[in-house]
């Protein structure tokens, strides 16, 4: 018999260039939703059998109040957004999507690199303002240019993000220094040497963090932290917001602790429109848009699909409470 599956916000991953197709032919009836606030979380789920989640939190408290609820799937890596223990008590598996933005974050954090040593669009607009043509030389800069070659990129977090991160900066001639992971074998990895992470801030000439949001790395980067980087030293961050304290941030690139700074992600998003991030100079933020080309986009939705026809077929895969 087929199950009911609600969709609870979905338009951040399908705005309408993707097809919801699959998904629909495996249940009776699907119901997708665009946004869902909290408070109709349990009007449009407790008739289902499935609900899929990409930010909408499913909490204790709304857990026992879905008593035919059977299956979570997140549509994301990150799965805190879902009390897992607690569904895992109830016998409901939650599954998420873990490998399919790994090129497409990669290429973000280089093309925030990219931005904060060639000021490409500060320089564009610039030219568009006719400031070249009122310019008495053949050509001009308004912020110095960074050569990334024979400089620094020290990982946080060497798995499969971090690693792509390292191929890409290899690519352009920079060396390459990362924390490693317990599971990681580093005679895989000749080309990185691994080292602590407090050596990784203080010798790396840009620091990249791909590591997962827990109660450990929470804040990793703070007021101490940013006091052992290079004051050249360049911090990017595509990964989840609460890893850097940003008002240790704001007051680094403030008062020239470091020299700038690319976020992909903030503490709480949508950010508060008084974030100090704002006013802090050298310092790029984008709206959480790294996991979001359609390529990616378009994996993520296959994965999600598969991982619910694994379950109706009784062999669920990408479990993460099992």
């Amino acid at each position: 018999m087929s199950k009911r599956i609600v969709v609870l916000d979905g338009y951040t991953l399908n705005p309408g260039d993707l097809s919801w197709e699959g998904l629909q032919a495996l249940g009776d009836p699907c119901e997708i939703h665009d946004r869902t606030a909290v408070e109709d979380i349990i009007d449009r789920a407790q008739e289902a059998e499935i609900v899929l989640t990409n930010k909408t939190p499913i909490s204790v408290d709304t857990l026992v109040k879905l008593p035919k609820l059977q299956y979570i799937g997140v549509l994301a890596t990150g799965f805190n957004i879902v009390d897992t223990a607690t569904a895992k008590s109830r016998g409901i598996p939650v599954t998420n999507v873990p490998t399919y933005g790994t090129k497409s974050v990669a290429q973000m954090t280089m093309a925030l690199l990219l931005e904060l040593t060639q000021r490409v669009g500060n320089h564009s607009d610039s030219v568009m303002n006719g400031d070249w043509m009122r310019c008495p030389d053949f050509c001009f800069w308004k912020h110095p240019l960074i050569e990334l070659d024979g400089l620094t990129m020290g990982i946080v977090g060497y798995g499969r993000i971090g690693q792509e991160v390292a191929k890409l900066a290899r690519a352009f001639g920079m060396h390459v220094i990362a924390t490693k992971r317990d599971s990681l074998d580093p005679s895989e990895h000749p080309d990185t040497r691994f080292t602590s992470l407090d050596e990784v801030i203080e010798q790396s000439d840009v620091i990249s963090l791909h590591c997962p949001l827990t109660p450990e790395t929470q804040y990793l980067i703070n007021d101490a932290r940013l006091a052992k980087m290079k004051p050249t030293a360049l911090l990017l961050n595509t990964s989840r917001g609460p890893l850097v304290d940003e008002r240790s941030l704001a007051d680094a690139l403030m008062n020239g602790s470091i020299a700038g700074a690319g976020i992909d992600v903030v503490e709480l998003e949508p950010p508060r429109s008084e974030s100090l991030l704002y006013q802090a100079p050298n310092c790029y933020i984008t709206p959480h848009i790294a996991w979001a080309t359609k390529a990616a986009r378009t994996r993520l939705l296959n994965t999600a699909v598969e991982n619910v026809r694994q379950f109706l077929e009784g062999t669920p895969q990408n479990v993460v409470n099992s």
